[in-house]
């Protein structure tokens, strides 16, 4: 029978895990779009800082853009094993604060190596995209986790988007230094926000004994081993995802194109992606709730890899931008299916460690898919980057479904 008690708390998780979601979207878009406003102005502030050598700004460059993501990667799961234990909410809060200031003091750094450190920084003390996955996917009711991820990712594929192309424009009006305090700004509305208005539902996990062991659902064969295959399965689609960006300008300058405006070109092409998975995430999620995330999963990489094979056999810049639009469309459902495969088979004490985990493999992924690509363009041309990425796609494909054919229940379906 259902107290009074009981039925009132249920209709507070349910307005809370809706509000909870619509901040966590903005405080995405917000973080993600500062993040990616102040990359494309970061080489000329490295010759601003007084490197001038081009080819040393080249791989300041390099340092400096990865360090971030490298730091964030190696943190995700330590953070996510902390909001486990103390909550999600802090974890939000503690981000976007952090991101806010370390941000802004990169517009007070007078040399390369301050950059460097402040970089490493943010990187240590952010997260808040992958905080707020995990937030959702944990309070979110089963049956709409992968439409709550998917509106997530929406969040962020827009700030992706939206990030670069502002950047473009903020320091022209205001200057390179200025423009890193508007970027800790907008950063700082997310904090606000995330302070003011998440309801936090997770009661935090108590302390275990000393001797206890941790997740000791990594014991249970069936569910680690579906675990491991969905941050394997990460892991491949960002190393496949990734393999591709690289060189994408070098492979357009290939084609025939309807103006030599190749840079041009590749921007369109890689907003080309992104626009198109913002535009459908929401619904490959709801998609994967009704008919099953496995079949998703399986769906989305056979079609990406198809898509991927045709990229290679392109013949102009119009063929080639038209196939990256449709492998958005493809992509979007993958990783909202991931991450709800992995909250309905993890204890909800364990979430957070375990998308953590998923954050960090995915970084792999990121690091070397590039290396990959660069490789075998260099020893077999551009198409076979194409073939071999397509190839790894299928992979996942193969593996997810023996995957299913081996495994019954409502969660693997």
């Amino acid at each position: 029978m259902t107290t009074p008690h009981s039925a009132s708390e249920n209709e507070v998780q349910q307005i809370a895990w809706k509000q909870n979601l619509y901040v966590c979207l903005f405080g995405s878009f917000t973080t993600i779009l500062a993040m990616t406003l102040i990359l494309p102005i970061l080489p000329v502030y490295i010759q601003n800082l007084g490197v001038t050598d081009p080819e040393a700004v080249v791989s300041w460059s390099g340092w400096i853009f990865s360090i971030t993501f490298l730091a964030a990667g190696l943190m995700a799961p330590v953070w996510g094993r902390f909001a486990d234990r103390y909550g999600r909410k802090i974890i939000l809060i503690r981000a976007s604060l952090g991101m806010a200031i370390g941000i802004a003091l990169i517009g007070c750094a007078q040399t390369v190596w301050q950059l460097f450190w402040l970089r490493l920084l943010v990187g240590l003390l952010g997260g808040y995209a992958s905080g707020a996955t995990i937030l959702v996917a944990t309070q979110t009711p089963r049956a709409h986790t992968g439409w709550a991820v998917g509106m997530l990712a929406s969040g962020t594929l827009a700030g992706n988007l939206l990030g670069p192309l502002i950047g473009g424009i903020v320091p022209a009006l205001l200057g390179i230094r200025l423009t890193f305090f508007v970027a800790g700004g907008i950063i700082l509305l997310a904090f606000f926000c995330t302070v003011f208005m998440i309801r936090e539902t997770h009661k935090p996990r108590e302390a275990p004994p000393k001797n206890a062991i941790p997740y000791s659902f990594w014991k249970s064969g069936r569910q680690r081993n579906l675990v491991l295959l969905m941050l394997l399965a990460g892991t491949l689609l960002m190393f496949a995802n990734m393999s591709v960006e690289p060189i994408i300008t070098l492979y357009l300058a290939s084609l025939r194109t309807l103006t030599d405006q190749i840079p041009l070109l590749a921007g369109i092409a890689m907003s080309a992606t992104a626009f198109g998975s913002m535009l459908f995430s929401s619904r490959a999620g709801r998609w994967g709730d009704t008919h099953g995330h496995l079949k998703m999963l399986i769906a989305s990489f056979i079609a990406t890899a198809v898509l991927l094979l045709l990229q290679g056999l392109a013949q102009t810049d119009w063929q080639f931008i038209t196939l990256r639009f449709l492998m958005g469309m493809t992509l979007c459902g993958i990783m909202p299916a991931l991450t709800a495969m992995i909250r309905h088979n993890v204890p909800a004490d364990a979430a957070g460690g375990v998308l953590g985990y998923a954050t960090s493999t995915q970084y792999a992924g990121l690091v070397l898919g590039p290396l990959a690509g660069g490789l075998v363009a260099n020893q077999a041309g551009f198409t076979a980057v194409f073939v071999m990425t397509g190839a790894v796609m299928l992979l996942a494909a193969a593996l997810l479904f023996r995957q299913m054919r081996t495994t019954a229940g409502p969660d693997t379906a």
